[in-house]
């Protein structure tokens, strides 16, 4: 029977799971894993290869195309029917590969977001895999931590947990420590348990691991939907659609064709029968949803390189047409570095790479003693303003040492928001006493009664506070945050450290002006957001002047810019509809709460804009579930803002997410370009054999159009799921939201392209016809149907290099840059001249060897496609750069 942990003290808990407050040890955890397994949810269990192989022959295409192949085979026609047997076996193995390829793609995206965890082992508190969690382990929780295993809380402050998930209960529940008396109370009254993939939304706490995986809450659910079916996603759903429609207006041509072929005559019932079904296989693009499943999936992974891990697969089409990106400013645009770029001492204002310090001078020494920063094996730990002081003297000095050991700290007295001021009370080694003190301009100059100019003491005048001040506007109106410092020599030290004893009749030394800098490759990727047709926002808590001068720098407003801040005091001011009217005229948006973001998106998408919204905090997740695309933080973020978000920037940054853009183009242009690769044969293949029936030729044989449909639809259709980026990809506006696969002229061009095929092909066979080569009939029509057999096959492969660009030209450097791309041409081109070339083969596919003269002439009709769909391109891109 399951213990009760809620009924028990989490001393009693503890003891039942063999641990304490300190932890497990390495050793005890290693055990334990190997015990209990890991703390994982187990996922639908994939499907064996064999069980993959045998689902390949349930569609009923296949299954109506091995009825007819064996009646092929009773009726006498052996190798015809070999053939089929062979192209369907072949089709089976390809189909195999398309979903392992996919699925252990997807597999391989999954574990790169595996969420972590922090436990206390061997009494130290380290980060760990959360399925490396095992019973007993320590847990620590706070605001924005996804509960990563069943738990029974040890200690607790102000603790809340949204369970809605798991409970229905729509708010966060309150938690503690105390022992239920009741028994099996519901779920939502457990206040002293925490579950499974619940999530932190205010307070900390420690907790002790009681289940993991499976044994968990949310385990029991997850092995019921084990038996449901993965969902398609939209893209896929919208794929899978596509196919259907044109597999039944396939059906239907394949039908007509059969039916015409048997009136007339002029084949026998099985061969028109064996015909139209293998029309029918070879013209549905049944391989497409598994196509565009690899590409998405290869995609997903490649972004992950790149540092954009992608938790929902259709965010990679959706950020392809991105139009809105809204990021936060502090760590995503800057660094989230505190540093100093600027000195004023003496009467001048001095860039922090030109300040010469002197490490015996004053403004050093405050900089150094008037700080509260801690050095530890792992650097700099303390308020980050005082740490970037100290570092500034690490990376340009490197005497701290010397001034710390020449001081001995007596007394401090701390920083409070009221005065804005912070002194150290130090003695030299002389014994000689100082007040040190370093806070906010306008309350030091309050306390200043002498400046310290060159070296000498004097009195402080109105002019220098005059200058002070005029100094301090133009650093604040830069975006630096200024600090000022001053000091005072004691005659001797009270224990009364107060700021009325000691903050007093001080002398001014000079200031500093900071920034948190912005990162070195945004300013690039906003400039290139902005050519992609892109609109960046910077969303800050910052002041407004503060927020426009980086905006500025950034490139993300113009410097005369005066509409473009907006105030979240501001946006309180205004209506939802009034911010609907007037919000594309802001691109900053200043001291604003979270609760701004969720209004701010709305706002965009009413004048249906594709938004992506970062954030890192538990109440960014509206914000994040509310964009079309959230975007959460991997360093900064807290698990509740990732687990809301579509993608995770593992590096925190906006120049990521414009590489995630570039990607997320890239992928869509290549899953139209192999749509429009596989549709356009497709619509070809079915134009040649219909104008052949109702013209009286004599149609291709069914292994001639299986094998056709075989060699060139499998490998370059996934070839061109993987090309790299077309130059430009950044320079074009977002699609827009309404757009399809079909847009942007790929529908027009699939139709010409089709019929374009269509009409060499029969234009071949015509050729041959009236131009023999041969003197009898027979063997007239036998090199007749031989070239317009390859010819329809080697289009395919010339029209692959077409679909490499939508409207660009093929003839460039890039032409043999995609390796697979190449090699999938040159083994398709293989297989296809091997039933020409190959001794026995002829037979069997119905061909014949063709002399160099005809070779000329079927090279010559690839060559026209591509000329003839070039000139179009031509006229295209003309038209477009003539409309501008």
């Amino acid at each position: 029977m399951k213990s009760k942990f809620y009924q028990m003290t989490a001393q009693e808990v503890m003891q039942q799971l063999g641990t304490t407050s300190q932890g497990l040890t390495s050793q005890e955890a290693q055990q334990r894993q190997q015990k209990d397994g890991k703390n994982v949810l187990q996922a639908k269990k994939h499907t064996t290869l064999l069980q993959k192989f045998i689902s390949q022959f349930k569609d009923l295409m296949i299954v109506i195309l091995i009825v007819a192949a064996i009646v092929a085979m009773l009726a006498g026609e052996v190798s015809d029917a070999l053939i089929i047997l062979v192209v369907i076996l072949l089709n089976a193995l390809f189909g195999v590969f398309q979903e392992a390829k996919a699925e252990n793609a997807i597999d391989a995206l999954q574990e790169m977001t595996t969420p972590t965890s922090r436990v206390r082992r061997n009494g130290t508190v380290i980060q760990i895999k959360s399925e490396d969690l095992v019973p007993g382990d320590i847990v620590l929780l706070e605001a924005g931590d996804i509960v990563p295993a069943d738990v029974r809380f040890i200690s607790s402050q102000n603790l809340k947990i949204e369970e809605a998930a798991l409970t229905g209960e729509s708010v966060p529940v309150e938690k503690n420590t105390q022992v239920i008396e009741e028994d099996n109370p519901p779920l939502g009254e457990q206040h002293n348990l925490g579950f499974m993939n619940t999530s932190v939304t205010y307070g900390t706490a420690e907790a002790v691991v009681t289940s993991i995986g499976m044994k968990t809450q949310v385990g029991h659910i997850a092995s019921m939907l084990n038996d449901v079916d993965n969902a398609l996603t939209p893209l896929q759903k919208n794929i899978t659609h596509l196919s259907k429609v044109l597999s039944v207006l396939i059906l239907v041509i394949a039908i007509i064709i059969l039916v015409f072929g048997i009136i007339t005559g002029r084949e026998s019932v099985l061969d028109m029968l064996l015909t139209a079904i293998s029309l029918a296989v070879a013209a549905i693009p049944e391989g497409l949803p598994a196509i565009v499943t690899i590409t998405l999936a290869l995609g997903t992974q490649k972004m992950a390189k790149r540092q954009a891990l992608v938790r929902k697969l259709p965010a990679v089409e959706t950020l392809g047409a991105t139009e809105i990106i809204a990021s936060d400013k502090t760590g995503t645009l800057t660094q989230n570095k505190m540093t100093v770029e600027k000195f004023y001492q003496n009467g001048q204002l001095i860039d922090a790479q030109d300040f010469k310090a002197d490490m015996t001078a004053k403004l050093p020494e405050i900089m150094i003693l008037a700080n509260d920063s801690q050095q530890t094996p792992d650097g700099l730990v303390g308020d980050p303003t005082e740490t970037a002081l100290i570092q500034y003297f690490y990376d340009h000095h490197d005497k701290v040492a010397t001034v710390e050991n020449h001081f001995k700290r007596v007394g401090s007295i701390p920083f409070d928001s009221e005065r804005k001021l912070m002194s150290a009370i130090v003695k030299d080694r002389d014994d000689q006493c100082y007040v040190m003190t370093k806070g906010a301009v306008d309350e030091l100059l309050q306390r200043v009664t002498k400046i310290l100019d060159h070296g000498q003491v004097r009195e402080f005048t109105a002019d220098d506070k005059a200058k002070i001040l005029a100094v301090n506007k133009q650093l604040a109106s830069e975006a630096l945050r200024v600090l000022s410092y001053a000091y005072r020599p004691l005659t001797s030290v009270d224990a009364d450290f107060t700021s009325e004893n000691y903050e007093k009749d001080l002398i001014f030394v000079g200031l500093t002006g900071m920034i948190d800098p912005q990162r070195p490759e945004v300013a690039a990727a906003v400039k290139e957001a902005k050519e992609a047709g892109i609109r960046p926002l910077m969303i800050t808590g910052d002041h407004k002047d503060t927020a426009r001068a980086i905006a500025i720098r950034l490139g993300i407003i113009a410097p005369d810019d005066t509409q473009g801040v907006i105030t979240g005091h501001e946006l309180d001011q205004m209506s939802d509809k009034e911010l609907r009217k007037n919000i594309t005229k802001y691109s900053v948006f200043a001291r604003v709460a979270p609760e701004h973001k969720v209004r701010i998106v709305k706002a965009w998408q009413s004048h249906g804009k594709i938004v992506a919204m970062t954030g890192d905090g538990v109440n960014d997740a509206p914000a994040l579930k509310t964009a079309d695309i959230g975007v959460g933080m991997g360093i900064t973020g807290t698990e509740v803002s990732k687990n809301a978000s579509d993608i995770v920037l593992a590096d925190d940054n906006f120049a990521t997410i414009i590489v995630a853009v570039k990607e997320g183009r890239k992928v869509f242009a290549n899953i139209q370009k192999a749509i429009q690769y596989l549709l356009s044969a497709n619509l070809g293949e079915v134009l040649t054999l219909s104008m052949m029936t109702f013209l009286g030729w004599t149609i291709f044989a069914p292994v001639q159009i299986l094998w056709i449909n075989l060699v060139t639809d499998t490998f370059p259709a996934i070839a061109l799921g993987v090309e790299p980026s077309e130059k430009g990809v950044m320079k074009r506006k977002p699609r827009g939201k309404n757009s399809t696969f079909l847009s942007n002229g790929v529908g027009s061009s699939i139709i010409y392209q089709g019929i374009l095929e269509g009409l060499i092909t029969l234009g071949v066979y015509w050729y041959a016809l009236h131009f023999p080569f041969h003197h009898t009939s027979a063997a007239i029509h036998a090199d007749a149907l031989t070239m317009a057999y390859v010819t329809l096959g080697l289009l395919q492969l010339f029209h692959a290099f077409n679909c490499k660009s939508l409207h660009g030209t093929i003839f460039n450097r890039n032409i043999f840059n995609n390796k697979f791309f190449n090699w999938s041409i040159l083994v398709s081109a293989l297989l296809l001249a091997a039933t020409i070339f190959i001794p026995g083969f002829n037979q069997t596919f119905h061909v014949t060897q063709l002399a160099a003269q005809q070779w000329i002439v079927v090279l010559i009709a690839g060559i026209l496609l591509v000329t003839i769909v070039e000139i179009v391109k031509l006229i295209q891109r003309k038209t477009v750069a003539k409309n501008g």
